[in-house]
């Protein structure tokens, strides 16, 4: 698995990320630094890290979707390059035209730390391959703007075409208000983009892949991943 994270100017979880990368696959991913304008040679997966790129001034996400390398990062997924983007970098896939919708604050307005609960919608992409549908999982989430908002007719076309990748819910797999911390749209945590090639979620699950942090649950993602681009390799 040939993948490369960016690395903008106050993100801050890009080297958990490779960490992640590195243990899942085995190889290490390449660190693209953001006035980059283009990714390493046979690239097949794009990260895009949590954090605070550019200290969340303006929009979160704004600045670092007008980066440079971004317009190698919108080439790379309209070929169907594969785009992992996690926290901040929903937000910066959405900014950058990526992902519809934006995200904004968490609906009681307080910065959210803790694990949540996450319904895996579907199993049949390359992101969630890993789990079965309707499995429950639990991942770390970190953030203050995570509340997934877009309008009726793009919220329509996500539920009707199936690209709801993880729903907040409680450990036993209901959708319930206070298991939606952050009051996005339908509970939702993750979606996927027209094609299915880029994926874009608040929780963290590079953070939860080994034993010794109590729960392995995030290493389906990785290892899912791994595993599609091995074969197409």
């Amino acid at each position: 698995m040939k993948a490369a994270v960016l690395v903008f100017p106050g993100i801050n979880r890009e080297r958990d990320m490779a960490r992640t990368l590195k243990l899942v696959s085995g190889q290490a991913p390449a660190m693209v630094w953001h006035a980059e304008t283009a990714l390493p040679a046979g690239t097949d997966l794009v990260v895009i890290p949590g954090g605070f790129s550019y200290g969340d001034y303006l929009r979160c996400g704004a600045i670092a979707a007008r980066a440079p390398v971004m317009d190698a990062v919108r080439d790379f997924a309209a070929k169907g390059g594969l785009v992992l983007a996690v926290c901040n970098g929903f937000q910066i896939a959405c900014e950058a035209g990526l992902l519809p919708g934006v995200l904004a604050r968490n609906a009681k307005l307080k910065f959210i730390c803790k694990d949540v609960f996450l319904k895996v919608e579907r199993s049949d992409t390359p992101f969630t391959r890993g789990y079965n549908a309707g499995q429950v999982i639990r991942v770390p989430t970190a953030h203050g703007e995570g509340n997934y908002i877009a309008d009726a007719d793009t919220i329509a076309r996500l539920e009707g075409e199936g690209r709801v990748a993880f729903r907040y819910v409680t450990e036993s797999g209901a959708r319930d208000d206070a298991a939606n911390a952050n009051g996005s749209t339908n509970a939702i945590a993750g979606i996927l983009n027209e094609k299915g090639n880029v994926l874009g979620m608040m929780p963290h699950p590079e953070n939860h892949v080994e034993s010794v942090i109590g729960s392995t649950d995030g290493r389906g993602l990785f290892a899912g991943l791994s595993s599609f681009l091995d074969k197409a390799a």
